[in-house]
């Protein structure tokens, strides 16, 4: 057989170990101190450019120098997140933001305004540039030097809320363990079992929620100054200009939420009535939402990382050998971090390493669907970073997360044919399937609630802590739980938002995971219907990276970016179809 040129390039970036010669930077160099990287950014800013092509040439160098400090302040997170109690990994990772970052800012701006000042400008491809470009003025126009030490608290603050989520802890049968383990306990068939577990867990996030209270009002103090200083009227609108929502509105996120509380809030509510009625209870608690109302024990689709990671590669093989070799890549260079631990911060994610083009895998993996679900998830926004490595400037392996998540949520879909390698019993293939495309119908109403209140927040930051806990709690009501019965646990619902990483690490990047869930089902519509068309669809698509607008990508991958409520209706109905089927 022939194997195509595209064939041929997919698996040399899928293959390929080895870094990019530089050609900027010295092959030995890497980030010491200040003064050894000063030199590149002021022979960036001082440099005579002569025409288009020197631009050009201009434009690929500080990308060089960009991917060199974005890889080295990615390993210090990793390897921070990894193991937030070892205060030498908190160090370098405080070093790079309070030394670094905060000194390379203003040299970022120099240099944008250089190219934005420069005569040649016009002669480059706009067509190529102007996504890249359109980022560029944007940033330029939104520059404070003051918020430059604003940033580095911030960034600092937030490494607090990873530390003290990291180390929370819980005994059960007198044995500790972390709270993503406790979880899996609501799994459980046993009632009781699922009620202490829940309890605990809560009592312990009930522990430290003054301290994250109270961090999070800093948090929220700093942001608001943030945009005052930029001319902005709160940092919501300040982070809309920031995270290059080019596309919609605050406004459209509000209608948004309103599409998702009429059409699917109500589906959610009869998935948990016939839950209800399938346990043969009364009333609904919170921890009888993840047990199985079939009466099965909870699926075990793996014992160790080492497992999860052996299977979800013959699952990517089945999809596209591309696929499976990048995961292949990442185990050989020892870029995953799987099975939770003591220590380790919360969450999971795909790190980028822009200069290696060979990103990294963190997630705390016990032994659930969940987990399965996460490393399907994060293999997605994997394979996305080695589909833009080979593109030529640093931004354009960024794509607005409206992208990004687009790539992690379709691979949790289209992989669903190939769970027969976690699930061999055929019942509990089918229990997978179901119980996972219930929660994806389940993002949307949580996504509106975080989106919600983060909208509120910020457009109210002088608000007390007790009208913020009233407030989540009116909204978490809302799109949430209506069916389920808090009774005698009230003390604990003002806090439930505090688990949610985003809101302290990464602020408004959440109303992106519904928009990419709404993709990810067109996405699996088409695969339904055309399988080999929809997965080349969905690669060339995430090939182009930030190269193109949002709307283009997602027609490259033969999708509407769209999230109205026809659109979100019709897609929830195919859904729900998909599990009347199985």
């Amino acid at each position: 057989m022939v194997i195509s040129e595209l064939d041929t390039l997919a698996t040399s970036l899928a293959t390929d170990t080895t870094r990019p010669p530089r050609h900027y930077l010295p092959e030995d160099f890497h980030v010491t101190n200040w003064a050894a990287l000063e030199p590149f950014f002021q022979e960036l800013q001082h440099r005579e450019i002569a025409n288009a092509a020197g631009l050009e040439r201009w434009l690929l160098d500080r990308s060089e120098l960009e991917s060199v400090l974005s890889e080295d302040l990615a390993w210090r997170y990793i390897r921070m997140t990894c193991d937030t109690q070892d205060e030498g990994r908190a160090e370098a990772f405080q070093f790079f933001v309070q030394e670094v970052e905060p000194l390379t800012a203003p040299y970022d701006h120099a240099l944008n305004e250089k190219l934005l000042a420069s005569p040649y400008l016009p002669e480059l491809d706009q067509t190529r540039y102007g996504v890249f470009l359109r980022s560029v003025r944007r940033a330029s126009e939104i520059y404070r030097e003051e918020n430059i030490p604003l940033k580095t608290e911030i960034s600092t603050k937030q490494q607090q809320y990873a530390a003290t989520v990291g180390a929370m802890t819980v005994t059960l049968d007198g044995e500790e363990m972390t709270l993503p383990r406790a979880a899996d306990r609501l799994k459980s068939l046993s009632r009781p079992v699922r009620e202490q577990a829940w309890r605990a867990i809560q009592a312990r996030r009930l522990q430290d929620s003054q301290p994250l209270d109270q961090l999070f009002a800093e948090l929220v103090g700093l942001r608001h100054q943030m945009a005052l200083n930029a001319g902005f009227a709160n940092f919501r609108d300040y982070m809309f200009a920031a995270l290059g929502r080019f596309d919609y509105t605050a406004e459209d996120c509000f209608d948004f939420h309103s599409a998702i509380g009429a059409t699917v809030v109500p589906l959610i509510n009869e998935f948990d009535e016939a839950r209800r009625q399938a346990l043969k209870l009364t009333a609904l608690r919170p921890w009888d939402l993840d047990v199985d109302p079939s009466g099965q024990p909870p699926l075990h689709p793996f014992a160790t990382g080492a497992e999860l990671l052996d299977k979800t590669i013959t699952v990517f093989q089945r999809l596209d050998p591309f696929l499976g070799d990048c995961l292949r890549t990442m185990r050989q260079m020892g870029h995953l971090d799987l099975e939770s631990r003591k220590g380790k911060a919360p969450g999971g994610y795909n790190y980028p390493l822009d200069e290696t083009g060979v990103p990294f895998i963190f997630m705390n993996a016990t032994s659930s669907l969940r987990d399965v679900v996460t490393m399907l998830h994060e293999g997605g926004h994997a394979v996305h970073s080695f589909l833009t490595r080979r593109l030529p400037l640093s931004a354009d392996k960024h794509p607005p997360s409206e992208v990004a998540e687009l790539a992690s949520m379709s691979m949790e879909l289209m992989s669903m044919d190939h769970w027969d390698v976690f699930f061999d019993n055929p019942a509990e293939l089918r229990r997978a399937k179901k119980t996972h495309l219930e929660s994806v119908l389940e993002t949307f109403p949580w996504v509106a609630t975080i989106d919600k209140f983060q909208h509120w927040v910020y457009e109210n930051p002088g608000h007390t802590e007790a009208q913020r806990h009233q407030r989540w709690t009116e909204i978490f009501q809302h799109f949430n739980q209506r069916t389920v019965s808090w009774s005698g646990l009230e003390q604990f619902r003002p806090y439930l938002w505090q688990k949610q990483l985003h809101l302290y690490e990464v602020p408004f990047y959440y109303i992106e995971y519904a928009m990419a869930q709404l993709g990810a089902i067109a996405v699996w519509r088409n695969f339904r219907q055309h399988p080999a068309a929809a997965l080349a669809g969905y690669q060339r698509a995430l090939s182009l990276g930030y190269t193109v607008p949002i709307g283009e990508v997602y027609a490259a991958a033969g999708i509407r970016f769209d999230f109205s409520t026809d659109y979100l209706r019709q897609l929830a109905d195919f859904v729900r179809e998909e599990m009347a089927a199985l």
